[in-house]
């Protein structure tokens, strides 16, 4: 009897961060991987693979981040993922956090974009992600994030 497949939720907002989220996919092979951004147009980049809308939110909209959080919760209890991978930014924090409680192994990557530091985003994450990256060498610290390499 074999296992089953790791389930996987990569999760991200638009934009250059779900370029970077899809760049990771090789990694995904042989995992149940659902994907979720805030774009719906973005379904035809994961072709059959399980796909979620979730609500965009950043820092400057309270209300937004609620909703985004609310419905990051839902799916992450539809789907109940072992791992959440994300490029940020905010719908992928409340991922990474609310999936961290429910019990999932977390992976952070810090956007390639945040050259000249960790985003807010990104250095929040890291208290509770079980792999914390950078994608610059010069941003890597002892503690963490860790520099293995760029995605782009």
């Amino acid at each position: 009897m074999s296992a089953s497949p790791q389930k996987v939720l990569a999760i991200s907002s638009g934009g250059g961060h779900w370029v970077q989220l899809l760049r990771l996919r090789p990694a995904f092979a042989g995992c149940d991987v659902t994907y979720a951004t805030v774009r719906g147009g973005c379904r035809a980049d994961v072709g059959d693979a399980e796909f979620h809308v979730i609500h965009d939110a950043n820092r400057w909209s309270k209300l937004n981040l609620v909703r985004s959080a609310l419905g990051i919760i839902c799916l992450l209890l539809r789907v109940r993922p072992d791992i959440v991978i994300t490029t940020g930014a905010a719908p992928g924090y409340f991922g990474a956090r609310f999936g961290k409680w429910m019990g999932a192994r977390v992976i952070w990557v810090d956007s390639v974009a945040n050259a000249g530091g960790l985003s807010m985003s990104g250095d929040m994450a890291g208290a509770f992600s079980d792999l914390w990256l950078t994608q610059w060498a010069h941003l890597a610290r002892e503690n963490g994030p860790r520099f293995l390499g760029s995605v782009l």
